[in-house]
């Protein structure tokens, strides 16, 4: 029972970062962290590097083992280190693999699948996770759409965005069907 209750005041008081470095996560600084990323009995086996982004629902695996390999080997157990270089944002609901390590100033899009190791300096989307662009291209291509608003206030930011025509805003063309 007192560990049940040192766990839920764990969850309740303590910062994601510092769960995670208590879980054995080894982490740098200036990251930030929007939910429980380690989904696995091996944190310890991920190391994160600076100013890293884990948004809401992503996800990092460091070992891959199911009952099918087990009712052959009884003993089956696989591990794979997973290592994020400085600067990776890591989009909501996105998932990295056992095994996989990610260069510095990477951008994974919202529900990828990583099952391979990414350079530097890209853009990655999909699943299984591939190249889009260099990070330069990404910029590049969204610059006409900044809006300089990450020093407005919530309030002022809606308000902001709500005033401005329909060309300022990204806009994703039609996907192609086949009749």
């Amino acid at each position: 029972m007192k560990k049940k209750i040192i766990r839920f005041l764990k969850r309740a008081f303590w910062s994601l970062e510092k769960h995670a470095r208590h879980d054995g996560v080894t982490m740098g600084t200036g990251n930030r962290i929007e939910s429980y990323f380690w989904s696995s009995a091996e944190p310890y086996l991920i190391t994160i590097g600076n100013n890293c982004d884990l948004t809401e629902g992503s996800r990092i695996y460091t070992h891959g083992s199911a009952k099918v390999a087990r009712d052959m080997y009884p003993d089956f157990d696989i591990f794979g280190k997973v290592v994020l270089g400085n600067r990776v944002y890591v989009g909501s609901r996105a998932q990295i693999m056992p095994g996989v390590t990610i260069g510095d100033n990477v951008l994974i899009a919202a529900g990828s699948v990583v099952t391979k190791s990414i350079p530097s300096n890209v853009v990655v989307a999909g699943n299984p996770a591939r190249y889009v662009c260099s990070l330069d291209e990404y910029i590049q291509k969204n610059l006409p759409f900044n809006m300089n608003t990450r020093p407005l206030s919530p309030k002022k930011k809606k308000e902001f965005l709500l005033a401005q025509p329909e060309e300022r805003f990204i806009r994703k063309e039609l996907i192609q069907v086949c009749r």
